[in-house]
């Protein structure tokens, strides 16, 4: 009930489209925005969003209505399990702080650019009605680096601009979008710099390693921060504060060197130390930022405001018990911390290190994708990393609980924004209001 109570007083709205294991809704609705509405077309995605109980203190709770409206505090959030395109949100206009989601944007061939029909699993189209259908203060977007590949960039330029002018609308149907963006751009050109239109947006575009913001992981993502222009939001002020992040890999290393980092892990082997300390650079540089978080930090459970109990080791003989044991990590009594046999290392497919930021972690195939989810333990063995491991990594909270068998959870892992990469960003956006004197 404390909780439900202290949810009502949360002033601040949100809707998250594309919601998958609920990383970027999570960490919004960490940031202290009440969430109106979830969607997500994955069934298993469904299902985790449904039994996670860090997402809303009234629980989460499926709709059939493609027409939502908005819930009354402290009553469960709704979710629409299915295609975005049949989303009607026009009952949420002027509702909604901030809209937040990941797009899928699938790669696009030269030919497919040339001709103007994007693979129709592209949702930025979507997330496009949805912002003319609620006007939304605050857009939050987060994507593939690889949008910015050079050839991928003019149409990554189409998208800004869309999210820029999102009333100005692509007609025909059929219009190719190069012809749409010069459209789109001789309209900006025309906007007066100190414009207050409020269906004109200001856009921060944001190219981040998830590791500069505390997360355990090499995670190269672009982040898209549209700011409705009648605000009178300082977003200069903004994007310079959102591009100078907290964490640094020379920090890191300066803590292994004076012994910070040992502290919090000293039943390490002194060998293990030796060896780490012995491949560190020779040049390591000064600044005043915090250490890139490891993949050691994780599973010792540093890195959060409150520290996690650590995960308990599983050794390379546990693992033959999976055959005759599916309910091996029972034994933990810590849910998805369940070893995985098989792991291999080879050229081109090397493992995770203890003592950096662990890889990216990717949906792939079967969770397993080059090594990613392979670790190298402090004994010389290697093997899989366990869902709670890459969760840790992820920076979701141990309530977090994936539906579905290993592979689909780490696909839901794979697919989603850190929490605390998207908490850093949320909390940015609500100050940016506050100045603002929203």
């Amino acid at each position: 009930m404390a909780n439900q109570q202290e949810e009502t007083k949360v002033q601040r709205t949100s809707v998250e489209l594309f919601a998958g294991g609920g990383g970027l809704a999570m960490a919004v609705h960490n940031a202290r925005f009440r969430p109106l509405l979830f969607n997500e077309f994955n069934e298993r995605a469904c299902q985790t969003l449904e039994t996670c109980t860090t997402l809303a203190s009234a629980g989460v709770q499926r709709i059939d209505d493609h027409r939502p409206k908005k819930p009354e505090p402290g009553s469960p959030v709704p979710l629409y399990a299915g295609d975005v395109q049949e989303l009607d949100l026009r009952g949420l206009a002027g509702e909604v702080d901030v809209l937040a989601g990941g797009p899928p944007c699938q790669p696009f061939s030269a030919g497919g650019i040339a001709r103007g029909d994007e693979d129709k699993r592209n949702m930025f189209p979507a997330m496009f009605e949805a912002i003319r259908h609620m006007q939304p203060k605050v857009v939050i977007c987060e994507n593939v680096r690889g949008l910015l590949r050079p050839s991928f960039r003019p149409y990554f330029d189409y998208i800004q601009n869309e999210l820029r002018l999102p009333f100005l609308l692509r007609e025909p149907d059929d219009l190719p979008w190069t012809e749409h963006n010069a459209n789109l751009e001789a309209a900006l050109r025309k906007l007066p710099a100190d414009t207050k239109n409020q269906e004109h947006y200001k856009v921060v575009k944001v190219p981040v390693n998830a590791a500069e913001y505390g997360v355990p992981q090499v995670r190269n993502r672009v982040i898209l921060v549209a700011f409705r222009a009648d605000l009178n939001v300082d977003v200069d002020a903004f994007e310079k504060y959102v591009k100078e992040p907290p964490f640094s890999e020379d920090a890191l290393y300066r803590s292994m060197l004076n012994g910070e980092y040992w502290k919090r892990h000293d039943t390490v082997p002194n060998s293990v130390r030796q060896r780490v300390i012995d491949n560190l650079p020779k040049v390591i540089k000064e600044d005043d930022k915090k250490p890139f978080r490891t993949l050691r930090d994780a599973i010792a459970g540093y890195g959060t405001d409150e520290k996690l109990p650590a995960l308990p080791p599983i050794e390379k003989s546990d693992l033959k018990h999976l055959v005759d044991k599916p309910d091996f990590g029972a034994l933990y009594n810590i849910t998805g911390h369940i070893g995985w046999p098989g792991a291999r290392i080879y050229k081109g497919h090397t493992p995770n290190e203890l003592d950096r930021p662990a890889k990216t972690v990717k949906a792939g195939v079967h969770g397993v994708p080059g090594g990613e989810s392979v670790m190298l333990l402090d004994s010389g063995a290697h093997r899989y990393m366990t869902v709670r491991e890459t969760a840790r990594v992820m920076t979701f909270p141990d309530e977090w609980l994936g539906s579905g068998p290993r592979g689909e959870q780490m696909r839901q892992l794979g697919n989603a924004v850190p929490v605390v990469l998207g908490e850093f960003f949320a909390n940015a956006v609500a100050d940016a209001l506050d100045k603002a004197g929203h």
